[in-house]
């Protein structure tokens, strides 16, 4: 079986072509990055206009790549949610009207399973084994930070989540303490790489008796620590900052 699919969360255009569930035939991606790096955060509605601009040529790209012809497909895919809502609509509204238009079935998709997938995605062109269920999975993405464990194809129970912000949203504003640029992951991992880990003491926040994640306390103890010590390298921030995150994660 051969699906397109189609994937417009947030701020990035992608377009795939998947074979029996493995199978990488194409994976076609329009980046935002440049464009919401002028504003240090993603802007819900430039986001959603630059899918609309960038999603037809894509599909063209994703085809050509494949070396396939829409007749060819068997069924046309696209995330569902969660996600920025003017984003979604984007990708869900293209991929059902192409479904129709095709006479093909269309299949809604939630994107945290999607990252839970991705697992079992070949990215060369060696057999791999299926990971073995059941599996405990960390899902940190943007907005999301969840722990659960998947018992069966599809079927999940929630161990644990962040209370406030994820992970990802700590990043971005710790980087904009630090006068990086965004995105904040990247940017803080550059930054880390000449930077002492060990420099900056910040707090972790261990729940106790729970799965769950907070990060908020750690991204305040970041903007508190940045106005007390302004001439403090923000390599050092950095670097302290990156170890905090990892180690509540792991």
């Amino acid at each position: 079986m051969k699906i397109l699919a189609f994937e417009t969360s947030c701020d990035e255009t992608g377009v795939a072509i998947v074979e029996d569930g493995r199978k990488i035939r194409a994976n076609v991606l329009a980046s935002q990055v440049a464009i919401h790096a002028k504003t240090g955060g993603i802007v819900p509605e430039i986001a959603a206009r630059e899918h609309l601009r960038s999603i037809d040529p894509l599909v063209d790209d994703a085809l050509a790549t494949a070396r396939l012809s829409l007749r060819e497909l068997d069924a046309i895919a696209a995330t569902v949610g969660p996600g920025l809502v003017g984003c979604l609509l984007v990708g869900a509204s293209y991929g059902r009207a192409l479904a129709l238009s095709a006479g093909l079935p269309f299949i809604g998709v939630n994107h945290l399973e999607g990252h839970v997938y991705a697992n079992w995605l070949l990215t060369g062109t060696d057999p791999q084994p299926e990971p073995e269920l059941p599996a405990v999975v960390l899902v940190v993405s943007g907005a999301h930070s969840d722990l659960v464990v998947m018992e069966h194809h599809r079927e999940f129970r929630l161990l644990g989540r962040t209370i406030d912000d994820a992970a990802g949203e700590a990043f971005d504003k710790a980087a904009r303490l630090l006068g990086l640029g965004f995105p904040g992951g990247p940017e803080i991992e550059r930054a880390a790489r000449s930077g002492d880990p060990g420099s900056v003491p910040l707090p972790r926040a261990w729940l106790a008796d729970s799965y769950d994640f907070s990060f908020s306390g750690l991204k305040t103890a970041v903007l508190r620590f940045v106005r007390e010590h302004p001439d403090a390298r923000a390599e050092d921030v950095a670097a302290s900052f990156q170890k905090a995150v990892a180690e509540v994660l792991a």
